[in-house]
């Protein structure tokens, strides 16, 4: 529907309370934001001439969520459940957040990980409607009159993804906007960032996948990726036209190579309100994870020494976040490098080999450390028993290599030591939860990256918490916004990971569970959006928020009122007709 045909109104926080419309008849239930189906009232269908339209019948909004589960149920497959939820998203927004929220848990691994992954692969067999902005080098000298168009709908946040690095599947060309759509779903889910604020992108340079060249479906730019310059060029003309549209906008990189990852965030951390989930929201959720260990062992963080086997974007950010920590719990810089060792393929990084850029930080020098001689010295086993490791992170996509000689070597280290296999999906888990357990008598605590069974404790079932970026993502934009930040700072992420790991108490904590219940998301959510608001006055970096008339001066208490009152749930909103 054209943007002027209908106009958001909002009240003092920013929140949408109600939307005028200027159309009439079909042209009311086309609009995914507007459309009712069933539920418009009689009045609103007077008003909005959609007598005759519509069968005489009203449900309620829970009356048409209780028809749709049901519908939902039916599906037999993951990826049937998925376009089910989409379709709906197109037709009708509000009943396809009530939807979700109705069993967050659930249905987060139908809209995310992993079900996303099939769509990614299915999206041009299986594209229905258009969502989001695809730019490719034939319009992207016309960004900022194509982003323009979107400035009615208020965009407060968008996901931009080259479809390089989806989701350990690799290239998938023009797929990727399929994993915007669904963290923008988990934005609205978890912070309660208002659907129509959020705009998916997708930077189509190209793709190198030839099963996508050649396949007749194929809805991308046919190109292989551009590359050096050409590629640079084309992102710096993207970043300059989203920074003049849309200033006060969050703009989260998803997806992109590691290289290019690293690279990106760097180039556009002060230019752009933007992060990278990849690295830095998967570096929050990890020391979350390791904060809470640490309260359970009553053990200090700079007490330990941290491996992270797997040197790609997720592990070198996480390596980042301990960093940071480190220095912020009293740590000199080299100091808390030293207690971070990183291992790719080749085994230990060190400074006397050829590195990417981004692995350089905590390449360790071979002379300082007085047990490494030769390449075979830095193997995994080695490394952990000779730099006495109590902190094993795993992101490597290498199933199985956290073996019992792994967890042994590490419980002879320390007789709590803290495991952690993240690789997605399960199949790649660098070890299964269950096996950890057995291995170490109960005494090891883990998370994982992907949801596993509860483990089977002489007290009851234990849940296995799971370190999924979506505690921290959500809650850091709503707080960024309402703080009015203009950028992301490195302490935003350490106070999210903080806030998390303060949502993990009492039997939980007793159980030795390192993350909140998915359940909790929007509670959580909600806190980590406090903590990283409180952040940005303590950086001396907040500013009155671009969409509110109320403002909260650098006053936490009254930042923490804007955060709750501006979000958006999934209810009907009134529906004024325009004169």
């Amino acid at each position: 529907m054209p943007a002027n045909t209908y106009k958001f109104i909002y009240d003092d926080y920013g929140n949408t309370q109600a939307i005028e419309v200027k159309a009439r008849g079909m042209a009311t239930q086309i609009n995914n934001y507007l459309n009712k189906g069933s539920a418009f009232s009689s009045r609103e269908r007077r008003e909005l001439k959609l007598e005759g339209l519509l069968p005489p019948g009203i449900r309620t909004l829970p009356q048409q969520l209780k028809n749709s589960m049901s519908v939902f149920e039916h599906k037999t497959s993951a990826l049937e459940k998925f376009i089910y939820v989409r379709s709906l998203f197109d037709r009708n927004v509000t009943l396809a957040h009530a939807l979700i929220s109705s069993d967050i848990k659930r249905l987060m691994g139908i809209i995310y990980t992993p079900t996303v992954g099939l769509a990614c692969q299915h999206y041009s067999s299986m594209f229905r409607r258009a969502n989001g902005l695809h730019f490719y080098p034939g319009n992207i000298d016309q960004a900022e009159e194509i982003l323009s168009r979107y400035g009615h709908r208020n965009i407060r946040v968008a996901v931009v993804t080259d479809n390089q690095g989806i989701l350990g599947i690799g290239d998938q060309g023009a797929g990727g906007i399929a994993i915007c759509l669904g963290k923008l779903m988990l934005y609205t889910q978890g912070g309660g960032i208002a659907p129509w604020h959020c705009l998916p992108i997708s930077l189509d340079v190209g793709t190198d996948n030839q099963e996508l060249i050649v396949d007749e479906n194929y809805l991308g730019w046919r190109h292989e990726r551009l590359k050096g310059d050409q590629y640079i060029d084309f992102v710096q003309r993207f970043a300059k036209a989203f920074k003049n549209v849309y200033p006060t906008a969050i703009c989260q990189w998803e997806d992109f190579s590691k290289q290019n990852a690293f690279a990106i965030r760097d180039s556009y951390l002060h230019d752009l309100i933007s992060f990278n989930d990849d690295i830095q929201g998967t570096g929050a959720i990890n020391l979350a994870a390791i904060i809470t260990a640490m309260k359970i062992k009553r053990e200090p963080l700079s007490s330990q020494n941290f491996l992270i086997y797997g040197a790609g974007a997720g592990g070198i950010g996480i390596a980042e976040q301990l960093h940071t920590a480190l220095m912020a719990a009293g740590l000199q810089d080299q100091a808390a490098r030293n207690k971070i060792f990183t291992l790719d393929s080749h085994g230990l990084i060190t400074s006397d080999r050829t590195l990417e850029p981004y692995k350089e930080k905590f390449a360790k020098d071979p002379e300082m450390l007085e047990w490494y001689s030769s390449a075979k010295d830095g193997k995994l086993l080695n490394v952990i028993k000779r730099a006495a490791i109590g902190v094993l992170v795993g992101t490597s996509g290498q199933s199985g290599v956290f073996n019992q000689e792994i967890v042994q070597a590490l419980m002879a280290n320390n007789n709590r030591p803290v495991i952690m296999p993240l690789s997605n999906p399960t199949s790649k888990a660098e070890a299964v939860p269950e096996d950890i357990y057995q291995w170490s008598a109960g005494q090891a605590l883990t998370a994982t990256g992907s949801p596993f069974p509860a483990l089977k404790g002489s007290s009851g079932d234990i849940r296995v918490g799971q370190c999924n970026n979506v505690f921290v993502f959500p809650g850091l934009g709503l707080g960024t916004i309402a703080s009015g930040a203009r950028e992301v700072r490195p302490s935003f992420f350490t106070a999210a990971a903080q806030a998390v790991a303060d949502m993990v108490e009492g039997q939980d904590l007793r159980r030795g569970i390192l993350t909140p219940a998915v359940d909790d998301l929007r509670k959580v959510s909600l806190t980590v959006a406090k903590a990283v608001g409180r952040a940005a006055i303590k950086e001396g970096i907040s500013a009155p928020c671009a969409y509110s008339h109320f403002q909260h001066h650098d006053d936490p208490n009254r930042l923490d009122t804007l955060i709750e009152k501006m979000r958006w749930q999934p209810q009907y909103l009134p529906l004024p007709p325009s004169v």
